[in-house]
């Protein structure tokens, strides 16, 4: 799928005519970003600067019928495109089934990205519902980390993607009550090792919402489920998962031979299991607390950060077998919030302190300032990152 400049700015600067058509939407937003990051193997800052622009449409024809298009374009320009390899490839999100992206250009120091990541065609029925094409499915409970999320993991240090990354799947929706549901999904790839199918059910008990998936990703079987709900006004959450024992990955069955006491992720002879706990509550002056907690059985003691691409190989969320999340945030004034989280490994001591400012100028006008403190040893799970602090000024429309 190919795109030009013309392409481009053709649609965002005729958004208002299309919202004008019969039965269609229009919005999005426009953001500047600029950040200075600190890596430990190099002696000087590294300076960036990214310009974002998004367009999210909608258009309904018929009652029960809705089409989205969504797509963002990413203008970068800075040392990380010039001095980091492969960067391109870190950027980009990867899609089995079709590729909706196209490279602008691909310079020394800068480099443009274009991107669809919705496509959806839905149609609903009375109880029914069918959606086709790009889209988020989004099956976990728990606010940071959600292993449930067969089709669509996320990173909770990426903060600059509100949106979320979508799939290319086929989702049906069979709706039993007002918040109840059986649900199935297919993700198809190439190849059939990439395979994602599961299905969902969705009950309601005691004031609490349930969720029992199982399914196949990856060749491997896996079973779980979660819940939502409260405790004397505090909101509490879980999920868990159990997983096939993972075949030992090819090309990391030579590392041992190389790396002194490595022993493959996915060499785990047992099935692997996972859960997450969350608990939250916002105070009267809107002081607000946040504690997370994700274990794997599998996940490693020491030196997580040598299977950082393993664990993304393999679909875990980390590396590591302990994480804890523990977030502060409290409006300083109506048009002020601070907030202030950290993830800790305590197997191995190293951690990421966020804090982060946000101030509303204007209507649709924001400022945002965040920090990515980085500490641990070498090879530890955050302690290779070293220090980024980022600006941002957003304009939505």
């Amino acid at each position: 799928m190919k795109y030009n400049f013309f392409l481009l700015f053709s649609v965002l600067f005729n958004v208002r005519s299309f919202a004008q058509l019969p039965a269609a939407e229009a919005s999005g937003y426009v953001k500047y970003l600029f950040g200075s990051t600190r890596y430990p193997l190099y002696s000087d800052r590294f300076e960036d600067h990214l310009i974002h622009a998004r367009l999210n449409t909608r258009w309904y024809p018929l009652q029960s019928l809705t089409a989205a298009l969504e797509f963002r374009f990413r203008a970068y320009y800075g040392d990380s495109v010039d001095r980091i390899p492969g960067f391109l490839n870190m950027i980009k999100t990867q899609h089995e089934f079709a590729d909706l992206d196209e490279v602008l250009w691909n310079k020394s120091k800068t480099l443009g990205y274009l991107e669809t990541d919705r496509l959806w065609v839905d149609w609903t029925k009375d109880k029914f519902e069918i959606t086709v094409g790009r889209q988020r499915i989004a099956w976990g409970t728990s606010w940071v980390w959600n292993p449930t999320d067969l089709f669509n993991p996320q990173s909770p240090l990426d903060f600059d993607y509100e949106e979320l990354p979508g799939t290319d799947a086929v989702r049906l929706q069979y709706y039993t009550g007002a918040v109840t549901k059986i649900e199935a999904a297919v993700r198809p790839a190439k190849n059939f090792d990439r395979v994602i199918a599961a299905g969902l059910i969705s009950l309601n008990k005691w004031d609490y919402d349930f969720n029992i998936i199982g399914g196949i990703k990856n060749n491997r079987w896996v079973f779980g489920g979660g819940w939502s709900g409260d405790i004397l006004d505090a909101g509490f959450r879980g999920e868990f998962t159990m997983t096939q024992k993972s075949e030992l990955l090819p090309k990391y069955s030579i590392l041992p031979v190389i790396i002194p006491d490595y022993t493959p992720l996915s060499s785990y002879q047992n099935p692997v299991f996972s859960f997450v706990l969350s608990g939250d509550y916002t105070f009267p002056n809107s002081f607000y607390v946040h504690t997370e907690v994700m274990y794997y059985n599998d996940g490693k003691t020491k030196n997580a950060g040598l299977f950082r691409q393993e664990a993304l190989d393999l679909g875990m969320l980390s590396p590591s077998r302990w994480s804890v999340y523990q977030e502060f945030s409290y409006d300083i004034t109506a048009l002020m919030r601070g907030s202030l989280f950290g993830i800790y490994d305590p197997d191995d001591n190293s951690c990421v302190i966020v804090p982060s400012v946000s101030y509303s100028v204007i209507t649709n006008l924001d400022l945002y300032l965040i920090a990515l403190l980085f500490n641990g040893a070498s090879m530890t799970q955050f302690g290779d990152y070293g220090s980024s602090l980022y600006a941002r000024v957003k304009y939505s429309f």
